[in-house]
């Protein structure tokens, strides 16, 4: 079992686009191993690459979610698309932004196409909390955090906690964007 450190809020790894993966090798395999290891260890819903600090283009969610039903937990790659307008509202948290859970919107059913690790073509349909972490694990890959999308007054809200906080450093407000996903 090999876990990695996660990075949080202060890693400017967390802000850059991540590289398409063009090798599906054994570098591959093994990055994906230290996700999964690394997603168990910490109990998360689903980790991506730039949290352990590599900049590439895959994830894992956690095979218990509901609605994920086969063995594939993964997904190198990924192009999101969405059937649908429909929107849901809940609780989300950040394996790189820890303790932090705020209300954020995202869409309820997703179809993300992608890769294996070994290369083959697929797709995953989701909806509800697998739709959410295969979002949020792709805005990672795009240098998105979840507080990039929330609304301008939970942002305020959300500053004045931050500020409050005695571990705050002004510099954390530099690394806060907005997202460039509707």
């Amino acid at each position: 079992m090999t876990v990695t450190s996660i990075r949080t809020l202060s890693d400017p790894v967390l802000r850059e686009q991540a590289k398409p993966i063009t090798e599906f090798d054994g570098e591959l395999r093994t990055l994906v191993k230290d996700l999964r290891d690394t997603l168990e260890d910490s109990r998360g819903a689903g980790l991506a690459a730039p949290q352990l600090g590599v900049g590439l283009r895959v994830f894992v969610w956690s095979p218990k979610l509901p609605g994920s039903g086969s063995d594939l937990d993964h997904l190198v790659n990924p192009v999101v698309e969405f059937p649908d307008e429909e929107e849901q509202d809940g609780m989300e948290g950040c394996l790189s932004v820890p303790g932090v859970y705020l209300d954020t919107r995202r869409r309820m059913n997703v179809v993300a196409k992608g890769f294996t690790m070994q290369g083959d073509p697929v797709q995953v349909v989701g909806d509800g909390l697998l739709a959410r972490c295969i979002q949020h694990e792709t805005d990672h890959l795009d240098g998105i955090l979840f507080i990039d999308r929330l609304t301008p007054q939970m942002r305020d809200n959300w500053m004045a906690t931050l500020r409050a906080a005695d571990w705050f450093d002004e510099d954390l407000l530099t690394k806060i964007k907005q997202s460039p996903h509707q």
